[in-house]
This record gives C-alpha cells, sequence and structure tokens, in this order.
C-alpha cells in the first residue's frame, strides 16, 4: 500500500522507515529540507518540501493513490487541516492525526478523525491504525491462553450495558475508551456509539468474539 506521512520529526521518519521496510511505498511531505535528513539511509521514496495541507503537494507525494496517510507534524491545526484534506477532498479511508492538546484530540475522535497523543501513544499505535493487517492483539499473556484486543464498540450495541458485550468464560471487557478517555468498567455502565474497547478473550476465540461485537449479539 502507499502510504502519506506529513511530518518528518522523530515520529514521522521512524514511521516512514518502518513501512518501507516492511515494503509499503512511502512519500514525505515537510516544511524544512533539512527534516529529511532524519529519514534512514537509503529511504528510497518521494520527499516533498512544502505544506502538508497545500493539495498540490499532496497530490505530489501520491495522495490520489494512497490507502493511507499520517500528519504528524508539531502543529495541532496544521495536522487536523491534513488529516481532513486527505479524508473530505482526496477520501483516504485510514487516516490519523496527531494531536499535543488531549481535549481536541477528544473532540476530533468524535467527529471520526482518529488521533494520537504524543506521551500516551507510539508508533507501533499509528501502525496498528495505518494497516489493515497490522496485529490484532494488543498483549498476549506468557503461556499465549489470553490476550489483549482493542475492538471499536458496533452501533448495534449503542444503549446496551457494557457488560452486554462479555462472554462469560471467553471474553471480558477490561477498560472502555470513550473520547479518547480511558475508565474502568462500572457496572450499569451503558455503550455510546464510538465507544472503543480493551477486551481479555482466550486467544483461539477471536472469530467468536468478533461476530458477537459486530452486532450479532446485541439484540436484546
Amino acid at each position: 500500500m502507499h502510504v502519506v506521512v506529513v511530518g518528518c520529526g522523530r515520529v514521522g521518519s521512524g514511521l516512514a522507515g518502518i513501512l518501507e521496510r516492511d515494503g509499503h511505498t512511502v512519500a514525505v511531505i515537510d516544511k524544512q529540507a533539512k527534516a529529511f535528513r532524519r529519514l534512514p539511509e537509503g529511504f528510497s521514496g518521494p520527499k516533498i518540501q512544502g505544506v502538508g495541507f497545500d493539495r498540490d503537494h499532496l497530490r505530489a507525494a501520491g495522495i490520489e493513490e494512497a490507502s493511507a496517510l499520517a500528519a504528524v507534524t508539531n502543529g495541532d491545526n496544521s495536522n487536523i487541516m491534513v488529516a481532513r484534506t486527505a479524508r473530505e477532498v482526496f477520501g483516504v479511508e485510514r487516516v490519523i492525526a496527531r494531536i499535543y492538546d488531549h481535549r481536541r484530540a477528544a473532540i476530533y475522535e468524535k467527529l471520526g478523525i482518529p488521533t494520537i497523543a504524543t506521551v500516551q501513544w507510539t508508533i507501533d499505535r499509528v501502525l496498528r491504525r495505518l494497516l489493515p493487517d497490522a496485529p490484532e492483539t494488543q498483549w498476549t499473556e506468557p503461556s499465549a491462553s489470553v490476550v489483549l484486543v482493542e475492538r471499536p464498540v458496533a452501533a448495534a450495541w449503542a444503549g446496551r450495558r457494557l457488560s452486554d458485550l462479555d462472554l462469560p468464560g471467553l471474553a471480558k471487557v477490561a477498560v472502555l475508551s470513550r473520547l479518547g478517555v480511558g475508565q474502568i468498567p462500572t457496572e450499569g455502565l451503558v455503550t455510546q456509539e464510538g465507544d472503543v474497547v480493551y477486551m481479555t478473550v482466550v486467544a483461539d476465540r477471536l472469530e467468536e468474539l468478533d461476530a458477537h461485537l459486530s452486532g450479532a449479539g446485541a439484540n436484546p
């Protein structure tokens, strides 16, 4: 797949290097030409000097063929403008924006623009959002019998008790993330559209869990 990375700081350069190493094509945009020095030796993708939300610069980076874009400059406003342009003008499905202000991040998450906070997230987290074949699990216990997975809450579950997502003996919600803020589930907590859950699940029962979470088990 082709990925556009806007911002060639430590995160952007590291992300671009990993993506190219894994066989993807990558183009990088940054306002300063000297920023491209951070890219790994031998990086072969296009390096475009300019503003990331400029449509001509995005086209030069191959945005019209891109499957994903990561906006990881050091400016919240720039990153959101880039993300919105990629999503709304060019129809890029997998878009993520780096946001320093967690309050803004919550707002943009609600609008459907995935965000990453610099302290809370890592390059690995960005990869999970961008790549459809990224590892499914967040954590595996030593015997590999139980894993922790991240899953969005399907619209069919909105208004139901969070505990209804559990499958006794097979899977259980460990953490609920709502508008980018995590919380430990409490009795009677009700799900909302846009929620994300982190669930512990028996490792070889992921398909069963996904079928349940898809909405098949949401009818009272």
